[in-house]
């Protein structure tokens, strides 16, 4: 775990946090496509004594939010259950001339302990936090020992727990960006404050996703309470790429999504992203100076997304439920209850 603190923090941004959201506020557009790589969208930005968490860095589209990051300057952590994973990203960023210093630090999100852990060991200011790791459509019901129903835990209340535990952190920043990787599953299931673990309502390996993915939107709403503390809190949708976050999917799954052949090959569609440009949006995000100030909003293909209402038959967009501020109090009060008592 990096435990040094950076002295000259001069450069950071100190454009205090607008805590609008998208149901209120015109549509950002910036100049990069949705093809653009991660490394173009913070192309001659140079974010040296910045430091920044990225849980599931060691792979996919995490590991490139790493490379970039680490390419501008800043110390990363890689936050991950097996440290271990990590060491070939480490060797490789060691040696890039100028790159910041990369490192990895155990985290597991779904157990309390461990996130509780992360938080005690960090030292000093935190710039950035970016909620990467994250599991999908686990093909039967799991819950952690807790009995969180697993991607809920993992994917949500793990992420809100480090986030809320390491706020002094990103509060002694002067400008902290957190970023939630999300999805545009979280269009098709609201978060059912009703039974959020699958108790009673028959488990669903997408509501469930779903759900877990509308609760990190709900959170970057819930979030403008940090405004004041100049922390802002966007999330975004990646689009489709293939990574390990499909390992849980079995073949007739995949060849139903057009990514495998009769042969078991996989072959993604020409509207699949390579990871490098499915991090784009998270990198811009956590760094791009376009972003100063901007928070509580919901990104895809590097722009803003438009507000949809429900699950509508067209591409793209983020859900009107996602954005609701009450159903975020509400949530913001759930998570921090059950944390409470894990």
């Amino acid at each position: 775990m990096p435990t040094n603190i950076p002295t000259d923090r001069s450069s950071l941004s100190l454009s205090p946090a607008r805590s609008t959201t998208q149901l209120d506020s015109a549509i950002l557009t910036t100049p990069f496509t949705s093809r653009a790589r991660a490394e173009e969208v913070i192309e001659g930005v140079d974010l040296t004594c910045r430091r920044a968490v990225v849980t599931g860095g060691a792979s996919g589209i995490g590991a490139e939010t790493v490379r970039a990051l680490a390419a501008t300057g800043v110390e990363v952590t890689i936050a991950t259950r097996r440290p271990e994973s990590a060491d070939p990203l480490v060797r490789e960023m060691a040696a890039v001339r100028s790159a910041g210093r990369v490192g990895a630090a155990a985290l597991d999100l779904s157990d309390p302990a461990s996130v509780d852990a992360f938080v005690r060991a960090w030292a000093g200011p935190l710039d950035i936090l970016v909620a990467n790791a994250g599991i999908m459509a686990l093909p039967t019901r799991t819950l952690t020992p807790g009995g969180w129903e697993m991607q809920l835990a993992t994917n949500h209340l793990g992420h809100f727990a480090l986030a809320t535990g390491l706020h002094a952190a990103l509060r002694a920043s002067g400008s902290a960006r957190v970023v939630v990787v999300s999805s545009g599953a979280h269009r098709s299931a609201p978060f059912d404050f009703e039974d959020p673990h699958f108790e009673r309502r028959p488990y669903d390996a997408w509501a469930a996703y779903g759900q877990s993915k509308s609760a990190g939107v709900l959170f970057t709403v819930g979030a403008r309470r940090w405004a004041a503390d100049r922390i802002t809190v966007n999330a975004l949708n990646p689009g489709y790429i293939l990574t390990r976050l499909q390992r849980h999917l079995d073949d007739d799954t995949m060849r139903a999504f057009g990514v495998m052949d009769g042969e078991g090959n996989l072959k993604p569609p020409p509207f699949y992203k390579t990871p490098a440009q499915g991090a784009a949006t998270s990198v811009l995000l956590a760094a791009s100076p376009l972003l100063d100030g901007i928070t509580g909003r919901y990104f895809e293909d590097n722009q803003e997304a438009r507000v949809v209402q429900g699950d509508e038959d067209r591409a793209g967009g983020v859900a009107a439920h996602a954005l609701d501020p009450e159903a975020a109090d509400r949530l913001w009060e759930y998570a921090t209850a059950v944390n409470r008592t894990a």
